[in-house]
């Protein structure tokens, strides 16, 4: 029985820790190269204790097969603002030596039936602790903003609903994952635009940030 969830948890914690410093640390240095990122932002989180073990009944995993069975106990989610950026970030996943990529599914090409779309990554990632190294799972789920507020609203009511949604529901959710899909691809047709737009603003705002600094040292 796992009596200290604490405990059991906390290497997961680090893990969510260093690989949102890690993956933020890879848009910093796009921009710092004045390139377009990939990555839009990053966010991660530990599975709470009350999900996991409804998690363990509705998969029947059995607490000694927690780690192995379990892969999202650690959740990083990557946004990006073109579905062309969800293949570069996952190239990039793929060229790490800092963890080992065990599974991929693509739920971009691939849409389940509800309308979801995402591209899911399971990583095998090694967290040094003081009693030494253990190396765990994780999931990293990337996916535009459009995609992401479909997956929010949806998750939301998959909880009111518990998965069995009213027909009406489910038919006005997969038309509202095909307007955002649609979304995604009219701004795929113009982010060559976007992107020259937002790095012309961009040095713009760093050539205003420059000349402040400039007139408080004159002061």
């Amino acid at each position: 029985m796992i009596e200290d969830w604490q405990h059991f948890l906390l290497p997961y914690q680090q893990a969510v820790n260093e690989l949102k410093v890690k993956l933020r640390g890879m848009r910093k240095q796009f921009q710092d190269q004045n390139q377009h990122s990939p990555i839009e932002f990053v966010t991660g989180r530990v599975k709470p204790v009350d999900s996991i073990k409804e998690k363990m009944v509705r998969r029947h995993v059995q607490e000694e097969r927690l780690e192995q069975d379990m892969q999202d106990i650690a959740g990083l989610r990557i946004m990006c603002q073109f579905v062309e950026d969800i293949y570069k970030v996952v190239d990039l996943l793929r060229q790490r030596s800092d963890m080992t990529i065990l599974e991929e599914r693509d739920y971009v090409t691939n849409v389940k039936p509800s309308g979801y779309r995402s591209y899911h990554i399971v990583i095998e990632y090694p967290v040094q602790l003081v009693t030494g190294e253990k190396r765990i799972l994780a999931e990293i789920q990337v996916r535009t903003l459009a995609m992401n507020f479909w997956a929010t609203v949806e998750h939301s009511l998959n909880y009111k609903y518990q998965g069995e949604f009213p027909e009406e529901l489910s038919a006005r959710l997969q038309r509202a994952a095909e307007a955002a899909f649609k979304l995604d691809n009219e701004m795929s047709e113009i982010r060559e635009e976007i992107k020259e737009a937002q790095t012309l603003f961009s040095n713009r705002k760093s050539g205003s940030s420059i000349n402040n600094n400039k007139d408080e040292l004159k002061e």
